[in-house]
C-alpha cells in the first residue's frame, strides 16, 4: 500500500532516534520514496550518513546551507510529501508545533506541509504525562494531525511506563492503514464496549476480571480514524485516548454497561462488544464492609444481563454487531454456537491457550469468524495491528 507513495520523516532529537533508521528501511523496502528532514538536536542521536543511505536521499538538515548559501525550499519539501511522519517527536517539538514556532527546517516544513502528519512521541513518562504535554499533543489532534501513540515499557531513565516511541512496525501499519482505508467509515456511527466491569460485594469488595481495555480502546481509535463518531462504554481501567472523534462514557458495572450499550446502539451503524462482562453479581450489595470472621463466607450470585444477546435481539437491517469469545477449550465450535446465538455478523475468537494473547498484554493472537467467509487467522502481533484487521472486516461486511 506504500509502493510509490512519497514519505517525509521528521527526526527530533531524542534517544528512539535509533528507531528512525528501522523505520525508513521499512518504508523503502515497502517502495515508498522516503525523504528525511533532521532537527539539529537529532544529530546529537543518529548520523545523517547512516539514513542518506538507508533513503537513498540526501538528508535535509538546514533552511540555509552553511557551506553554499543555498536555501531549502520548505514550501516545496511540504507540498510534496503524501505524508509526514514525525517520528520520535520530542516534547520540545511538539511544544513549537503546537504553537506555530518555527526556528528550523523540520517545524518550517511542517508549517508548509499538506499531507496528512503523523507524530509519535517519545520521552519519559512524566514528561509525557505532564499538562503542557498532553495540551500540546490535543492541540495537535485538533489541527488534524495524526497520533501515533507510545507504549509502555523501559524508558532510556531507567522507569519503565508510557513513552516509548510507537514500534517502526506500527507505523508502518498505521500508513498502510491511512492510504488504504483512508475514512472508509466516514459519517457513520459506531458503539464500541471495552473494560472489565465490577460487580460490588460491599462498598470495597468486587467480583472483577483482569481486562485491560487495550483492545478496545485500540478498535474505537481505529474506528475513529477511518471516520466514524465513536461511543466508547468503557468499565474501569487506567487507559485515555485524545481521539476527537470519541466520545467515553465510563461504568463500573454490568448493568451500567447494558443501559448505555442499549441507549447508543439504536442509532449506531455497528457496535464492537470487546469488553469483558461479569456473568454474575452478587444477589445482595451490602451496604457496610463486610467484616472478617472464623466463620466462611458464602456469596449468592445472579445472572447479570446479557448486553450481546440483547442488542442481537433489537439489531435492524443495516446494523453490525462484532462480538468476542474468550475459549480455553473447543474454541472454534463455541465461537461459531456464539456467532448465531447471539446474531452476530462477525465474532473474534481469543484463547487463552496462545503466548502473548488475551488479557494485561500489548499483543493478541486472534481468528476472525463470520457466517459468509472463511476462518482468518491473525498471527501475534499487537493489539493496534489487530484492530486494523477486525475494522477491516467489519468495513468490508457494511460495504
Amino acid at each position: 500500500m506504500l509502493s510509490g507513495k512519497r514519505i517525509l520523516l521528521g527526526v527530533t532529537g531524542s534517544i528512539a532516534a535509533y528507531k528512525s533508521a528501522a523505520l525508513v528501511r521499512l518504508l523503502v523496502k515497502a517502495g515508498a520514496e522516503v525523504k528525511v528532514v533532521m532537527t539539529p538536536a537529532a544529530r546529537e542521536f543518529i548520523t545523517p550518513l547512516t539514513l542518506s543511505t538507508l533513503s537513498k536521499n540526501p538528508v535535509l538538515l538546514d533552511l540555509v546551507k552553511e557551506d553554499s548559501g543555498q536555501w531549502t525550499n520548505h514550501v516545496e519539501l511540504g507540498l510534496w510529501a503524501d505524508a509526514f511522519v514525525i517520528a520520535p517527536a520530542s516534547a520540545n517539538t511538539l511544544a513549537k508545533m503546537a504553537n506555530g514556532l518555527c526556528d528550523n527546517l523540520l517545524l518550517a516544513t511542517y508549517l508548509s506541509a499538506r499531507g496528512r502528519v503523523f507524530f509519535a512521541p517519545a520521552m519519559d513518562l512524566d514528561m509525557l504525562k505532564h499538562e503542557s504535554t498532553q495540551a500540546n499533543i490535543k492541540k495537535l489532534i485538533s489541527f488534524g494531525n495524526e497520533l501515533i501513540d507510545p507504549a509502555d515499557g523501559e524508558l532510556a531513565s531507567g522507569l519503565s511506563g508510557h513513552g516509548r516511541m510507537a514500534e517502526p512496525e506500527e507505523i508502518i501499519t498505521r500508513l498502510e492503514s491511512f492510504f488504504s482505508e483512508h475514512q472508509l467509515l466516514k459519517g457513520k456511527k459506531a458503539l464500541v464496549t471495552a473494560g472489565p466491569t465490577h460487580e460490588a460485594i460491599d462498598p470495597v469488595r468486587f467480583i472483577g476480571n483482569n481486562s485491560s481495555g487495550k483492545m478496545g480502546f485500540a478498535i474505537a481509535e481505529e474506528l475513529a480514524r477511518q471516520g466514524a463518531e465513536v461511543n466508547l462504554v468503557c468499565g474501569p481501567t487506567h487507559l485515555h485516548t485524545a481521539e476527537p472523534n470519541i466520545k467515553i462514557t465510563n461504568v463500573i458495572s454490568a448493568d451500567e454497561m447494558h443501559r448505555a450499550a442499549l441507549l447508543y446502539f439504536p442509532q449506531a451503524d455497528m457496535a464492537v462488544l470487546s469488553a469483558a462482562v461479569a456473568d454474575f453479581k452478587p444477589a445482595q450489595k451490602a451496604d457496610q464492609k463486610i467484616k472478617k470472621t472464623d466463620a466462611g463466607l458464602t456469596i449468592e450470585l445472579i445472572k447479570n444481563p446479557d448486553i450481546a444477546a440483547d442488542l442481537g435481539k433489537i439489531k435492524k437491517k443495516g446494523q453490525y454487531i462484532v462480538g468476542f469469545a474468550l475459549e480455553t477449550e473447543n474454541e472454534l465450535a463455541n465461537a461459531q454456537k456464539k456467532l448465531q446465538a447471539k446474531n452476530f455478523d462477525l465474532i473474534v475468537l481469543n484463547s487463552l491457550n496462545d503466548p502473548g494473547a488475551g488479557f494485561g498484554h500489548d499483543t493478541n493472537q486472534v481468528s476472525l469468524i463470520s457466517s459468509t467467509r472463511p476462518v482468518k487467522k491473525l498471527s501475534l502481533r499487537s493489539k493496534k495491528e489487530i484492530a486494523i484487521e477486525i475494522v477491516k472486516a467489519l468495513t468490508e461486511l457494511h460495504a
